[in-house]
C-alpha cells in the first residue's frame, strides 16, 4: 500500500536518497535541495510504502514571458521512484496528486521536461504546440497541462524555470 503526503522536514534525507537511486547522478537531488533552501518548493509530495519514503515529486514556480508580461505557474521537476517500487504506479500516484493540489493552488499551468510517451496521461500537451518555448532548447519533451482553461498566453511565450535549475551540475 502507497501513501502520498506532504513532504516533511525529517524526510530530506530520504527524498535525496531516492533521487539519488532513481536518476545516473546525484544532479537531481541537489536539485530538490536547491529549490527547497531556497523556499521555492510549492507542492513537495512523498510516497510512503512500509514507513519508507520510495518515491518524490517536487513542484516549483515558472515563468511565461510573452510580449505583454509575464504569467506564473509551476513546473513539475523532478520526479522520482526508487527502483524497486517503479513501475507500479507510485510516479503515477504522485503526479496526479501534486497536479490536484496545484489546481486547488489555483496555479494557471504546468509545464514538465520529461519523456513524451509518459506524460499525455495526465494531460500534459507538446507547449510549442501552443506556442510556447524554453530556455533548453527541448521541443517533444517539453510539455505544458493548463489547470485554467484560457490562462496560456494566445500569443506563447518563453518559459524560465527559477535560478536554481541554471545551477545544474
Amino acid at each position: 500500500m502507497i501513501a502520498i503526503r506532504p513532504e516533511r522536514p525529517e524526510d530530506m534525507a530520504a527524498v535525496f536518497a531516492v533521487h539519488a537511486a532513481a536518476f545516473p547522478t546525484d544532479a537531481e537531488a541537489r536539485l530538490v535541495d536547491r529549490v527547497r533552501a531556497a523556499g521555492e518548493a510549492r507542492v513537495s509530495l512523498v510516497a510512503e510504502a512500509n514507513g519508507a519514503v520510495v518515491g518524490h515529486v517536487l513542484f516549483s514556480p515558472v515563468s511565461i514571458e510573452t510580449a505583454s508580461g509575464h504569467l506564473t505557474g509551476f513546473g513539475l521537476a523532478p520526479v522520482a521512484v526508487l527502483p524497486a517500487h517503479q513501475r507500479q504506479g507510485v510516479g503515477s500516484a504522485l503526479i496526479r496528486e501534486g497536479l490536484a493540489i496545484c489546481r486547488q493552488q489555483r496555479c494557471l499551468f504546468v509545464v514538465v521536461l520529461g519523456h513524451p510517451a509518459y506524460y499525455p496521461r495526465f494531460g500534459f500537451r507538446r507547449a510549442s504546440d501552443v506556442g510556447l518555448s524554453n530556455e533548453y532548447g527541448a521541443d517533444d519533451a517539453f510539455m505544458v497541462i493548463e489547470l485554467e482553461t484560457g490562462a496560456l498566453p494566445a500569443d506563447g511565450g518563453l518559459v524560465k524555470y527559477g535560478p536554481e535549475f541554471g545551477e545544474w551540475s
